[in-house]
């Protein structure tokens, strides 16, 4: 029997990156955690512990840093292409990059009715990401940008159902035709380019997730994923498929009849766990390949 070595990559991860633009007295802050991923024949270091051919993950954290200053966080997709490209044509090395960002937004202080111009609070709603991609040099390189958010949770008090479902002899779940539908939502999405406004995009694509969220009458959660990653695929065209991963967050009506009260879907108990999980992933029937867009830097 022989023992070879697998599919192998190494990096830095969650570097936390804040870049403090200063050109003015109104102060802009961006709030990254950076994770670098780089790929290539990298053998040597794991079978003899040869480390002739491997940037050290520090010196990737560094250049996180140096990135931040030298290109700036506009938007985090450009930051990404970026730092992945200068890894990938820089490093001889290194075959391959991939570079996952995620954005925490930091909103001003209000005072005395005015924003203020260097203090900001945390914004609790979603986390922006992005994941970029290289592969190759020189003419033969290719890059895929994947988009999305994470965390941003939605509820809808009326407006879904849930009926018509499989049952057998451990089915205990009552029908339901009125019920709270609530998710904490994460969704992403591939372009078909690296030239793009990205922050354009970014706020149309999360507006049309929530209003599609809101408008659809949803008989199942199902339903409402597929409409909402069709309303993004209508919309953009630079978009070539969409996945998204939603819990749903069990609001059950409490009973209060023991208490000689009555509730008409008005207060309820919310379980966080177990959950369902809804899944999908909606694309063009004509979508270009994917490459290795879709990995990631924790598992192959």
């Amino acid at each position: 029997m022989g023992i070879v070595l697998g599919q192998n990559q190494y990096g830095k991860a969650e570097n936390r990156v804040v870049r403090i633009y200063r050109d003015s007295a109104r102060h802009v802050i961006r709030d990254l955690n950076v994770s670098t991923a780089l790929r290539g024949d990298f053998s040597a270091a794991y079978t003899t512990g040869d480390q002739a051919h491997v940037l050290p993950t520090d010196t990737q954290k560094n250049t996180a840093y140096a990135y931040a200053k030298k290109v700036g966080i506009e938007q985090i997709e450009h930051y990404a292409l970026a730092l992945g490209r200068h890894f990938v044509d820089d490093t001889g090395p290194v075959e391959g990059a991939r570079i996952e960002v995620d954005e925490y937004a930091w909103e001003r202080i209000i005072v005395g009715g005015q924003p203020h111009d260097h203090s900001f609070v945390r914004k609790g709603q979603e986390i922006r990401t992005t994941t970029v991609t290289i592969d190759g040099k020189g003419q033969d390189q290719s890059a895929h940008v994947v988009s999305g958010l994470r965390d941003l949770v939605m509820l809808k008090s009326t407006g879904s159902e849930f009926a018509g479902f499989l049952t057998d002899d451990y089915t205990t779940l009552p029908e339901t035709h009125d019920r709270v539908m609530a998710t904490s939502l994460h969704v992403r999405w591939r372009y078909t380019t690296t030239d793009h406004d990205w922050g354009a995009a970014y706020d149309e694509i999360r507006q049309t997730l929530v209003e599609q969220f809101a408008s659809v009458h949803s008989l199942a959660l199902q339903q409402t994923l597929f409409e909402m990653g069709t309303g993004v695929l209508e919309a953009q065209s630079e978009v070539a498929e969409v996945k998204l991963s939603a819990p749903n967050i069990h609001h059950f009506a409490y009973d209060l009849q023991r208490f000689g009260l009555d509730n008409d879907n008005e207060v309820f108990h919310v379980d966080d766990r177990p959950y369902g999980l809804i899944q999908a992933t909606v694309q063009r029937d004509d979508a270009p390949d994917a490459g290795r867009a879709w990995e990631t830097s924790w598992s192959f």
